[in-house]
């Protein structure tokens, strides 16, 4: 066997590596440390071998800004004379800077000067938060008449007051491209009648499933428009509801219904494979395209500049599902639709004026405008009460929702 070759220890600085230092030397533990690595200067001054020449600290901005400040108080110190001051016949003694130090200059931006009648409000305190000019900038652009309904949801970030007029002028735009066409000619199996009686059991089914107001005219919007790109047979009718309201639920909900869920709603009509492939189907025709104004997003903003309370908001919701049943809305814009839904519901509730400068510039429609599909939906309100379809009915019938659908019917809405 070859011999093991012994490698003499090493001595470091006094120290031999693997054994501790001698009591007498530990104090100098860290230095001896900080002088291996290489963070002490290890050159020696005037040839005294004992002592290590002074560590410079390196100019950092903040540590020049202390030294600068340290010359100044120095500087302060020895300009201060003390001067004496008879003040209530007492001796004050104070100091007086004869050469005082230059403070940092801060440069101030330059205010340009008003000219004409804005020059006394220039002369104002103008504060600098969002909140201030959020108000400076509807006060300026809205008349005495009318109201500006984002006021209150200024400090609400989710409310977007700063764009929330942007949004909507490109959901205008949008609605004219996702507009669902007359469809129902070139359905040899499905007509009107059927797709009531699918939309009122997806308003059931909604109801169970506790989803959001979001998904339901989603999945409407679906229907129809699969409806309109693609000859459906009867017995699929049910699937495609099903299948909608699963891609609906999939992109507004938190938590989505799951595919079992359809299946046990459906009675297992349809098994997993059905809903799946159907929703495949539904995909590619619509290419993905899912992101659309549908009238709950115009009803949520309508509704808010009509300053309603609770039970107009709910009058008017109800007169918007009344609406997703019925074929003859489907030629109606979202925003039409959402907008004669306000306007019937303060004709049901005789609000004066039904229609106002306020309502009129959100919406972008007129109180004329509006009166042929406010009639459309007035004439719902007062059929359903006889009709075998009475999920909306019983949906607002109840307490929770101020039993709106109890109501009379804007009879003189009819009339004119």
């Amino acid at each position: 066997m070859a011999s093991r070759v012994i490698v003499p220890e090493r001595q470091r600085d006094g120290v031999f590596a693997g054994k501790l230092k001698p009591k007498a030397a530990e104090g100098n533990n860290r230095r001896a440390a900080l002088v291996d690595i290489g963070n002490l200067d290890t050159k020696r001054v005037g040839g005294d071998a004992g002592k290590q020449q002074q560590v410079t600290r390196p100019a950092t901005r903040r540590f020049g800004a202390v030294l600068l400040a340290n010359a100044q108080a120095n500087a302060e110190k020895k300009n201060k004379k003390p001067v004496v001051v008879i003040a209530d016949k007492t001796v004050v003694l104070k100091t007086k800077v004869s050469n005082p130090v230059a403070k940092k200059a801060v440069v101030k931006p330059k205010q340009e000067p008003v000219i004409g009648a804005g020059a006394e409000e220039a002369k104002k305190e103008k504060p600098n938060t969002q909140k201030s000019s959020r108000k400076k900038k509807v006060a300026c652009g809205l008349s005495d008449n009318i109201v500006d309904i984002d006021a209150g949801d200024i400090d609400n970030q989710l409310a977007a007051v700063e764009y929330v007029e942007d949004l909507y002028n490109f959901y205008i735009l949008a609605e004219s491209s996702s507009q669902i066409p007359d469809y129902m000619d070139s359905q040899n199996q499905i007509n009107a009648k059927m797709r009531m009686i699918l939309v009122d059991w997806l308003i059931q089914v909604h109801n169970k499933f506790e989803l959001a107001p979001e998904t339901l005219y989603l999945t409407i919007y679906i229907v129809d428009r699969y409806l309109s790109t693609n000859v459906t047979q009867r017995r699929e009718l049910q699937l495609l509801g099903i299948s909608s309201m699963l891609i609906a639920s999939k992109y507004e909900e938190i938590w989505a219904p799951e595919v079992k869920d359809f299946v046990c709603i459906s009675d297992k009509t349809y098994t997993r494979e059905h809903i799946l492939g159907m929703e495949k189907s539904i995909l590619a025709k619509l290419g993905w395209t899912l992101t659309v104004p549908t009238p709950y997003v115009f009803l949520v903003r309508f509704v808010k500049a009509a300053m309603a309370d609770k039970e107009m908001e709910n009058m008017a919701f109800f007169l918007a599902e009344l609406g997703l049943m019925q074929y003859a809305v489907v030629m109606f814009r979202p925003s039409m639709l959402a907008a004669s839904a306000v306007y019937a519901a303060r004709c049901t509730l005789n609000k004066t004026p039904p229609w106002d400068k306020t309502l009129e510039i959100h919406t972008g429609y007129t109180g004329s405008q509006l009166i042929d599909c406010a009639k459309l939906l007035v004439s719902f309100h007062a059929g359903v009460a006889d009709d075998k379809l009475r999920v909306v009915f019983n949906k607002y019938s109840s307490p929770k929702r101020s039993a709106v659908a109890l109501l009379a019917p804007a009879k003189s809405l009819l009339a004119s």
